[in-house]
């Protein structure tokens, strides 16, 4: 079981207030339906298990403990699953074996981040998110308070941010609407967690300005979905066509390429990623846009 990898996509960059990383243990804030949660999460090699510690109310973290399984991807069934391709076959065996599609089953966990993330820079996004973290969430119980941890704000506290405070955190007003939308139903999309997968996506996609990347972003992370390509991307399907064919495709011929792993497409996705099977950068990255009055925090 590799937990870095089954969690990394979890990790909103290297400066995520709610995620610490040292000597093997992962720390996590996290905002469970009952309330904060500090989850401190080893792995014990020599026993070949994992092991959960968790502070906070006694019923939220006992929440967090019982779902811990599936958040380590538990429900993931890679039966049938078969590698078409050599490059596959090869990110399979070089970092594959240890990961599982996750299913934090926290959509909002998931979601909000990824309307942030819509459409900028990796840097903007994540910066867009650690802002409004820092701003609004609150600080972990237990011993993630002395590790500087934090929880993601609830969807109480989002529904107050102010419009010049979403430009402040660097988030522009599309974005911002597009999350003020879903907190307006996170009781609603909080039950997707128990609808069959296509169904679930037609709910989240229900709001508009969720569309089948934003979508897709979250099924992989809440909902355990091994199937949800992120079509719509700037470099997945170009990165996933060079891997396979040695040439750039688009969505549709991504589609193409991954038809025969259907149910298993983004398992592929990310095995990919894990092994580093991406193309060759030409040029300087895109840089960020400058025009948000944001504050640094």
């Amino acid at each position: 079981m590799n937990v870095a990898a089954t969690w990394g996509t979890l990790r909103r960059g290297a400066g995520d207030p709610t995620w610490k990383s040292s000597g093997g243990v992962l720390w996590r804030g996290v905002l469970t339906p009952l309330g904060a949660v500090t989850l401190r999460v080893s792995t014990r090699h020599s026993e070949a298990r994992v092991v959960g510690h968790a502070w906070g109310a006694a019923d939220a973290a006992t929440w967090l403990l019982d779902r811990l399984p599936s958040m380590l991807g538990e429900d993931d069934d890679p039966s049938g699953f078969v590698a078409h391709h050599p490059p596959v076959a090869a990110a399979l065996e070089h970092r594959g074996a240890g990961w599982r599609v996750p299913r934090t089953g926290l959509v909002l966990e998931s979601l909000v981040p990824a309307i942030i993330e819509q459409k900028v820079t990796g840097q903007e996004a994540f910066a867009g998110y650690r802002r409004l973290v820092r701003r609004l969430g609150q600080t972990a119980p237990g011993p993630g308070a002395e590790l500087g941890l934090s929880v993601p704000p609830a969807p109480e506290q989002l529904r107050r941010v102010a419009s010049w405070e979403w430009l402040r955190m660097g988030v522009s007003p599309q974005r911002a609407d597009t999350v003020m939308r879903v907190v307006r139903v996170a009781d609603r999309l909080a039950d997707v967690v128990d609808l069959p997968l296509a169904q679930a996506h037609r709910r989240l996609r229900a709001v508009p300005g969720v569309g089948v990347w934003t979508a897709a972003e979250t099924a992989q992370r809440a909902l355990g979905d091994a199937d949800a390509v992120s079509f719509g991307d700037y470099h997945v399907a170009k990165n996933i066509g060079w891997a396979l064919t040695g040439e750039e495709v688009d969505d549709d011929g991504l589609a193409e390429l991954l038809e025969p792993y259907r149910g298993h497409r983004y398992r592929v996705q990310r095995l990919l990623e894990l092994a580093g099977m991406m193309r060759p950068r030409r040029g300087p990255r895109m840089a960020p846009r400058r025009h948000l009055p944001t504050q640094r925090l």
